[in-house]
């Protein structure tokens, strides 16, 4: 069966042509409006500012009220969250990164390999290869900042996912590829296959603000990068305190042990989970001088800022991925109220 760019929408839930059902939901309504192209203009630049708003999805959110909020903070405006006039202006000069942009589909897009349906218990997981993708849909989503809906709303529902074919996507693309500075092959590899610009500012702190659900990244009193996060929950509330960042381990295995979740189900057991961006920690693991707490990657890009986590501080995968360039092993990173 051929792959198809195309939704089929069954009361509110879309599934893709052949494939998965995608991680994001919504409403018939919701979907055929499609993306407001303004929205998704600010979400672009903004993304490429180091200001991320997540998800690039064309509409307005949580995640983008906090991204603007930080660049507004950044620039010396009104903190107001909002799309305003004294935003715009200052998002101005930035306005050739336009919103869209046509590419073609790679071979390394839909040659896999794909794993769908993923199993869910850590014991059939840890029989995979890897946790990769499900689709090549979401797997291209991913590497645009995107969800597979978004995707589908840019392009006619008849676009069929082969290699050559020309698709619209959001305009992140990087302004470099060269990796030269990662010493890690296959981080070099899942760097570029996630559009994560080697030329990032360098930051000497992390600030992780409970209040507000970001992660800052400082250079001295200057605010070079903030992303959205999940952090914590009630059964696993963020460490409060000051705390170093002391590896980061590039597409890693992940081990699973029950007796570190209290949601684990009775007759878990120990499983070492293999690599893969739909792993628990997506790409990267970046490990804190806190026991058992890092900072990491999801295979869920939509829930970050809307869901718990087991204390960690979780991430997009290419949100994470652009971090690790910007701070180092031994960077301090201060979780606070």
């Amino acid at each position: 069966m051929r792959k198809v760019l195309m939704i089929v929408v069954a009361g509110s839930v879309a599934a893709s042509l052949g494939a998965q059902a995608p991680k994001e939901t919504q409403s018939p309504r919701a979907a055929s409006a499609g993306p407001d192209r303004t929205i998704m203009h600010v979400q672009v630049i903004l993304d490429r500012l180091g200001f991320s708003p997540g998800v690039i999805d064309g509409r307005e959110g949580e995640s983008l009220r906090l991204a603007l909020r930080g660049f507004q903070e950044r620039h010396g405006l009104k903190p107001s969250g909002k799309i305003d006039q004294p935003t715009l202006r200052t998002l101005y000069p930035y306005r050739a990164n336009r919103p869209t942009i046509t590419v073609a589909v790679a071979r390394e897009d839909v040659s896999g390999p794909f794993l769908n349906p993923m199993p869910k218990e850590p014991a059939q997981q840890a029989k995979l290869p890897c946790l990769c993708y499900r689709t090549a849909l979401e797997k291209i989503a991913e590497r645009f900042h995107t969800s597979p809906t978004t995707l589908v709303a840019l392009n006619s529902p008849e676009t069929p996912l082969r290699v050559g074919q020309p698709i619209v996507v959001p305009n992140i693309m990087p302004s470099s590829r060269d990796y030269g500075g990662v010493k890690d092959a296959g981080w070099q590899r899942t760097l570029s296959s996630l559009n994560v610009d080697p030329r990032q500012p360098t930051g000497d702190r992390i600030v992780v603000d409970k209040s507000d659900g970001v992660l800052r990244v400082f250079a001295g009193e200057r605010l070079v990068g903030q992303f959205p996060v999940t952090m914590g929950s009630e059964h696993d509330p963020l460490p409060i305190g000051k705390w170093k960042i002391t590896a980061h381990s590039y597409n890693p295995k992940f081990h699973f042990n029950p007796d570190l979740f209290w949601d684990a189900k009775a007759g878990q057991t120990d499983q070492m989970l293999p690599a893969g961006p739909n792993g628990p920690v997506g790409v990267i693991w970046m490990d804190l001088t806190k026991e058992h707490y890092g900072i990491h990657g999801t295979p869920e890009p939509q829930t970050i800022g809307r869901s718990e986590s087991h204390g960690c501080i979780r991430m997009t995968n290419w949100d994470v991925a652009r971090l690790s360039l910007m701070v180092k092993p031994g960077t301090p990173a201060v979780f606070q109220e």
